[in-house]
């Protein structure tokens, strides 16, 4: 739906491509924070690697893989192969979201002590075929969070205690521009950025879920 955007999905990685720099808001474990970049990766690692040197092992991964710099990284215990994808353009704003799920580790935020470091997470990469301000960047990223919890609400997912889950400890979303149109000032569900996100993001992590919970029963 985005012209000239690029995605791999393969046993080793996820990886978006865009042919011009993307703007980018994430929490990235490599390049996070604000950042421009034009590949999004999203590496498979083994579920009990302990990851030392993120930014290592992301590096030699685009290298061998020769992607596009910069680019910004992510790493997950999920199956790679098995990401979901969600696209939506009713708002007419085309958005693409794709989601690798792992459920193993899921938590429930507020409550519990603190959670040891693993990589089976909910990784949520979103692109936005718009030109959003920063704020709305933000908006962003709260908009796909709450949906991320009502997937997984209607689901019926809790945590090792029996609450219900938010999430994983280590779940990471980016969030990126093609900076395409005019300004826009609003991310959150009630805005057309929010609710195109929001229904592409819904897709792919109801889709992930659901196979997750197939493969785990």
């Amino acid at each position: 739906m985005i012209d000239g955007l690029s995605l791999r999905m393969d046993d080793t990685a996820v990886v978006v491509t865009s042919p011009r720099p993307l703007t980018i808001l994430s929490s990235a474990v490599h390049g996070g924070g604000f950042q421009s970049a034009r590949t999004i990766i999203n590496l498979h690692v083994a579920k009990h690697d302990p990851c030392v040197d993120p930014a290592a092992m992301l590096d030699a991964f685009a290298r061998r893989a020769a992607v596009p710099v910069p680019y910004v990284g992510l790493l997950t215990g999920a199956w790679t192969e098995l990401a979901t994808t969600g696209e939506e353009g009713g708002a007419g704003i085309a958005t693409l979201a794709v989601a690798t799920v792992g459920l193993s580790n899921r938590m429930a935020a507020a409550h519990g002590p603190i959670q040891v470091w693993m990589p089976g997470t909910i990784n949520t990469i979103v692109v936005v075929d718009a030109n959003p301000d920063p704020p709305a960047l933000v908006n962003a990223v709260m908009t796909a969070t709450e949906v991320k919890t009502l997937a997984l609400h209607e689901a019926g997912l809790r945590d090792a205690e029996g609450r219900p889950a938010t999430g994983t400890s280590t779940d990471a979303v980016v969030i990126a521009a093609t900076g395409r149109g005019g300004d826009i000032r609003f991310g959150g569900p009630a805005s057309e950025l929010g609710w195109s996100i929001a229904q592409a993001v819904y897709k792919a992590l109801t889709a992930g879920i659901r196979s997750w919970q197939e493969r785990n029963p």
